[in-house]
């Protein structure tokens, strides 16, 4: 029944559209598929050719797998076996690992006047640069003051200097521009430049000494290292020997050696 103080009408359409919605994401499985005959693709991508659709879906019970419609449109669809769940899970696990890896560019903003001090100015690049090191662009932003809208030229001679400081890790994407009471430059990343954003990954050791994990793993690797090459070469398995194996070893070849009787 309808919602209360809704139209019934509205209602219906509303229903209609989730179950278009449905319908249009999701492929029509087994017996939700109302075509008299079908071309089957079997599980592992062979063709068995054009089947009656009842024929199919004999053939998936016995299969123990899903008929699936994967080309609709086709003249007549193609319908493939294969376990639907399995497919939904790995083609959602794919989803979510490629939206984990893929790089988010974002938009970071500097913000600063035309009369800035020197030091203040330093902030603003090193800021910059860190934002450009790690895959985002930067929106530069001067802020004019009075009469210090009448005097543009002296905005774009501060953002082209503040391209060259920052030019080893961006290049200008958009030339300096008058909006409004401001001046803004946009400077993005050189291209080939990977956001290192996202939790997680290996453990990197510090630049400078690093901690105290850090210095203790290169401490015991150069321990092995020295070990390793102050221990004689074994060229064979013989070398590799204890000396109590050795000894028998060696005794035995002193022997009588094995062959025929004369």
């Amino acid at each position: 029944m309808p919602c209360p103080g809704s139209q019934p009408g509205r209602w219906r359409l509303t229903v209609f559209n989730l179950t278009r919605r449905y319908l249009i994401s999701e492929p029509r499985v087994n017996e939700r598929i109302r075509v008299p005959e079908v071309r089957l693709v079997g599980p592992e991508g062979e063709q068995v050719g054009i089947v009656r659709i009842e024929d199919a879906l004999r053939l998936a019970v016995e299969a123990d797998l899903d008929l699936v419609e994967v080309a609709p449109k086709a003249k007549p669809p193609v319908a493939k076996l294969m376990d639907f769940g399995k497919w939904k899970y790995e083609a959602a696990v794919k989803a979510r690992q490629s939206r984990r890896n893929q790089a988010t560019t974002q938009l970071k903003e500097v913000r600063f006047r035309l009369k800035i001090e020197d030091h203040d100015y330093q902030t603003k690049v090193g800021q910059a640069q860190r934002f450009l090191k790690s895959g985002d662009k930067v929106k530069a932003m001067i802020q004019f003051r009075g009469r210090e809208q009448q005097r543009p030229e002296f905005g774009v001679q501060l953002l082209e200097r503040f391209a060259e400081d920052v030019a080893e890790f961006g290049e200008i994407e958009s030339r300096p521009r008058q909006d409004g009471r401001n001046m803004v430059m946009v400077v993005g990343p050189h291209r080939g430049t990977q956001a290192t954003k996202g939790k997680g990954g290996a453990h990197k050791p510090r630049q400078g000494g690093g901690s105290r994990r850090d210095r203790e793993a290169a401490a015991a690797q150069k321990a092995r290292d020295e070990q390793a090459d102050q221990a004689e070469p074994k060229n064979s398995v013989a070398d590799a020997m204890p000396e109590e194996l050795k000894e028998q070893a060696k005794q035995a070849s002193e022997g009588p050696k094995p062959g025929p009787k004369s």
